[in-house]
């Protein structure tokens, strides 16, 4: 799908946030080196990725000293092989010490986001199925992580609460019944998506007689799937959930679902192997 980076306000934002958690009052072993000393530096991929997070690192450096132009070899979606140079700038050496390890934190994490996603993405390919993100990111890491899934060929689920209706189990306990969650949903909706999470097939029926166009169907086996596109005949979107992995994907999106989610894509991310190294 296509990325929707954020504002070039929100990523400053961001960044300036986590600059300032690692720099607070000064970067001390930076102020040893001489003030007007300039540097050049790479940054050299150590393993084959997915490349995301070039704004952010980008923003990084630009904050610390704005006359850093970064060239980079590669864009945000790129597969990138061990022991390419990703990208090459120059500025002043207490700025390039400095902003290293955010920028490489952004680099990486988001890297390592969209790495993954393009790993499912290609798992379900020729399915038709698409493979969605959850709310379980990083916390702070929300719109980075959900713009690193779509760099990687998934897609997004809702973003936070406030974009979209979904009533889980919680949700249906408090309400008393599913019907009764949907309907009371679907009467305040006002043009909001609804989707309600259902365990068994007799929930789904349920679901599916109180209007639900978008079920959630959680920790379904593979048999119940199948029955469940079955008895939905495609009045709803089904999604399946829970405790899917890149061993398993492929056979639960052949069961005929059309979405199902992952909530490892931003919560298990391993970083990508990346260096800045002087030239």
């Amino acid at each position: 799908m296509t990325a929707q980076l954020p504002s070039a306000e929100v990523i400053a934002e961001q960044v300036a946030s986590a600059l300032c958690e690692d720099v607070g009052t000064g970067d001390r072993t930076a102020a040893l080196i001489p003030e007007e000393d300039v540097s050049t530096v790479q940054v050299v991929c150590r393993e084959e990725a997915v490349l995301c997070g070039t704004a952010w690192f980008d923003e990084a450096f630009r904050q610390l000293d704005s006359t850093i132009h970064i060239d980079w070899s590669a864009a945000d979606g790129d597969r990138v092989s061990a022991g390419r140079v990703l990208c090459q700038f120059s500025g002043k050496t207490r700025a390039l010490l400095t902003g290293e390890r955010t920028a490489l934190n952004y680099l990486q994490t988001l890297s390592g986001t969209a790495t993954l996603a393009r790993r499912y993405a290609q798992a379900v390919e020729g399915t038709g199925v698409k493979v969605l993100d959850t709310r379980k990111t990083v916390p702070g890491l929300r719109l980075q992580q959900k713009y690193a899934v779509a760099c990687g060929g998934c897609y997004n689920h809702r973003i936070g609460l406030y974009d979209a209706i979904l009533i889980k189990e919680n949700h249906i306990l408090a309400a008393g019944s599913v019907a009764a969650a949907v309907n009371t949903a679907l009467t305040s909706a006002s043009g909001i998506e609804v989707e309600v999470e259902v365990e068994s097939l007799d929930e789904l029926q349920e679901a599916l007689q109180a209007g639900a166009r978008r079920i959630l169907l959680d920790n379904f086996t593979l048999e119940m799937l199948r029955d469940a596109v079955t008895l939905s005949d495609g009045e709803a979107r089904l999604e399946a959930s829970g405790n899917i992995t890149l061993e398993t994907i492929r056979s639960i999106a052949e069961t005929g679902v059309n979405d199902i989610s992952i909530g490892a894509l931003t919560k298990d991310v391993t970083a990508v192997d990346l260096s800045m190294r002087f030239v």
